[in-house]
């Protein structure tokens, strides 16, 4: 499930990540901050909207 292997993708990135975190930490870091950065982003845009298109608030 998912992509697979030989493609790129920020949760690859970051599994293959877990085996250098003791010496190289930044190649887990970085996509694991993407993806939170990515997912507040979406959740404050959600609350956005639904804040304006509700007429209820």
């Amino acid at each position: 499930m998912g992509v697979q292997p030989p493609t790129p993708s920020w949760g690859n990135l970051l599994s293959d990540g877990r085996s250098y975190v003791d010496n190289a930490w930044w190649i887990a870091i970085f996509p694991g901050l993407a993806i939170t950065i990515t997912v507040l982003a979406v959740n404050t845009l959600g609350d956005a909207l639904r804040d304006i298109l509700d007429p209820r608030l």
